[in-house]
């Protein structure tokens, strides 16, 4: 049982640092357009569009070069004009600032945030657990 913490402690460890590696390998491969992009998607549209914590959840849904269908120019509309839950940017950003982002977004792979959140137990552990 101890054994088993401990590797499972280790392996959480690790995770970031090798999270980190391999998102600092796609952000060196991005150009200047997508680069902007990530900048102002960090700024204004991570606070509900990433995952802050491995187990916190999210607001909006994830986005990836897959939103809108992989539309891009509609990626752009959304991102200008906004949607029920979501404000519109295009009071904030330049029309090339907001391609920017779309940009960015047709970078970024499905799944990239879709990390399991931990659930609530169904019952309450026993004291050996």
């Amino acid at each position: 049982m101890k054994l088993t913490l401990w590797v499972a402690l280790i392996l959480i460890a690790c995770v970031p640092e090798a999270l980190s590696a391999a998102d600092e390998h796609h952000h060196q491969q991005l150009n200047p357009k997508q680069q902007l992009g990530r900048r102002l998607f960090e700024q204004s549209c991570g606070v509900c569009h990433t995952r802050p914590t491995l187990i916190s959840g999210m607001f909006g849904p994830e986005l990836s070069k897959d939103s809108t269908g992989g539309n891009e120019e509609y990626m752009r509309e959304i991102i200008s004009n906004g949607s029920a839950r979501m404000p519109g940017f295009k009071y904030t950003y330049s029309p090339e600032q907001i391609a920017a982002i779309a940009a960015y977004l047709k970078t970024l792979p499905r799944g990239t945030q879709d990390i399991p959140t931990v659930r609530a137990a169904a019952k309450p552990p026993t004291p050996m657990q």
